[in-house]
């Protein structure tokens, strides 16, 4: 058994061997159609092997002594609270805004339910401004808080905190709320403007996100007990017509693995496709990925499918690179890599699913790397167990590792699913390459990587496109040029 790219020639009984360079905690592996037969029997062989050779040892160069490698500075921590009880976060992009929404749940024994605002005006000294809490927090069943975002409407500012809360207590059809926070940093100023509920799919959302679509209005994609990610117009709910926000819903499509109610996704992404000129979708879900042209709400359109994948059975996260060409999935079990997958062949025309990626990357293969964040040709990850993960896709065939921090040097989870503790958000601030981690055990991280003093796509030849959206600018319908800056 070998693999294929730069380690293909050597036994699979050698590469445990390797330098982190090769294996390990760079795990930078390209992967043939062939090859790439199956990750999780690959994954089981490499277990296998990791304990029945007695000079197997950890590969990882992080330890308790030296967690993070030379050219990440952290600047700050502010811990919050008792250990599995931090989820996602979100990190405003405007300066005069240095405010970051950190999710608060319930996933070990204690813990709040709602989110908290942290000022980062000095990050090295991360500040808590404000907490929100769901009312009779021991009534409401579940976890509470999981994803959180913000946006900007008509000159104000808005932080919309996903919910989720199960049978046996109340507001289980609640999936969020929606808190105005233009005021900020005065605590006193922020308020409760609404809360969208969904009756008829009870369970709440689990993941969230905004876009600010090339129409102008800026909309919520959420996912929820439903066949698809619902859509919302968060324009016309802070204006007060909640009832007719919901606008839309992209669908999974059916398939063996899921049909009827019993598929939906688990994540996604949503950004504006140069080439095109269309508004796309990437969901990670039931079956695997999939690409929608969502520039007609209401009418959805599938342009892409990454289906009958080796080892995936269900989505999770799924990033673009700027210009849509290369794509960053993520499947939630223990030793399943990123899987860098390249749809140029769906984008010319020659075939409509993609089915093998061409490389993959992992930080430590017995552990699980988690969310991203794409500044290319850098991909900042949240690697649960392993922490902060930089890796760099210049070669997208052999992804190369420049930098990490490992925020938790305490044990896997013992309550539940053993990978589910440590980095579980991630994000980056474009202005001036701040880097923010949420640990679910150790709190809020404020870090820098050595040369990387913020991003911007046209800087390195690509458009200026990633998860961060530009509220008071229409959509960049090409590479901006010296003009648009």
């Amino acid at each position: 058994m070998t693999t294929g790219g730069p380690i293909g020639d050597k036994p699979a009984h050698l590469l445990f061997h390797l330098s982190p360079t090769h294996f390990g905690h760079f795990a930078s592996m390209a992967f043939s159609e062939v090859q790439m037969k199956n990750v999780r029997s690959f994954a089981a062989a490499a277990l296998l092997l990791a304990v029945t050779t007695p000079i197997v040892a950890q590969q990882v160069p992080w330890s308790p002594l030296r967690r993070g490698s030379d050219n990440v500075e952290v600047l700050g921590h502010l811990p919050l609270g008792p250990r599995l009880s931090v989820a996602d976060m979100d990190v405003e992009q405007e300066m005069h805004r240095p405010f970051v929404y950190v999710a608060r749940m319930v996933y070990g024994f204690d813990g709040p339910k709602g989110t908290d605002i942290i000022s980062i005006e000095d990050p090295e000294r991360p500040k808590l401004l404000y907490q929100w809490r769901i009312e009779n927090q021991d009534l409401h069943q579940r976890t509470g808080g999981m994803d959180v975002k913000h946006f900007k409407w008509n000159d104000r500012y808005y932080l919309v905190q996903s919910l989720q809360f199960g049978q046996g207590g109340p507001d289980t059809d609640l999936g969020a709320v929606i808190l105005d926070v233009t005021g900020l940093p005065d605590a006193s100023t922020v308020r409760e403007v609404a809360r969208i509920r969904e009756p008829e799919m009870p369970g709440g959302f689990h993941n969230i996100f905004i876009y600010k679509h090339s129409n102008d209005r800026i909309y919520l994609f959420t996912t929820a007990n439903a066949p698809g990610a619902l859509i919302y117009d968060l324009g016309m709910i802070v204006d007060g017509n909640l009832a007719n926000a919901r606008v839309g819903m992209v669908p999974v499509p059916e398939s063996a693995l899921g049909s009827g109610g019993g598929r939906g996704y688990h994540d996604f992404y949503v950004g504006y496709h140069p080439d095109t000129g269309e508004d796309r979708f990437y969901g990670g879900g039931t079956g695997g990925y999939y690409i929608y042209d969502v520039s007609n709400l209401q009418n959805p359109e599938l342009r892409i499918t990454l289906t009958g994948v080796s080892g995936v059975n269900y989505g999770h996260t799924f990033t673009p690179s700027p210009d849509g060409r290369y794509v960053i999935a993520e499947t939630e079990y223990q030793y399943a890599p990123l899987r860098i997958f390249d749809l140029q062949p769906a984008l010319e025309g020659e075939r409509m699913n993609i089915n093998s990626p061409i490389s993959a990357f992992t930080a430590d293969w017995r552990n699980l790397v988690h969310n991203h964040e794409v500044r290319w040709p850098y991909v900042f990850v949240s690697g649960y167990l392993d922490g902060l993960q930089i890796f760099n896709l210049q070669d997208p065939l052999n992804p190369v590792t420049v930098g990490y921090y490992d925020t938790y040097i305490g044990p896997p989870n013992t309550d539940r699913y053993s990978q589910f503790n440590g980095a579980f958000g991630v994000d980056v601030r474009n202005a001036d390459g701040l880097i923010v981690i949420s640990d679910m055990s150790t709190g809020l991280w404020t870090m820098r990587m050595d040369g990387f003093q913020g991003w911007n796509g046209e800087d390195w030849g690509y458009p200026n496109i990633s998860s961060a959206q530009n509220w008071d600018r229409p959509v960049v319908t090409r590479p901006i040029s010296d003009n648009d800056r």
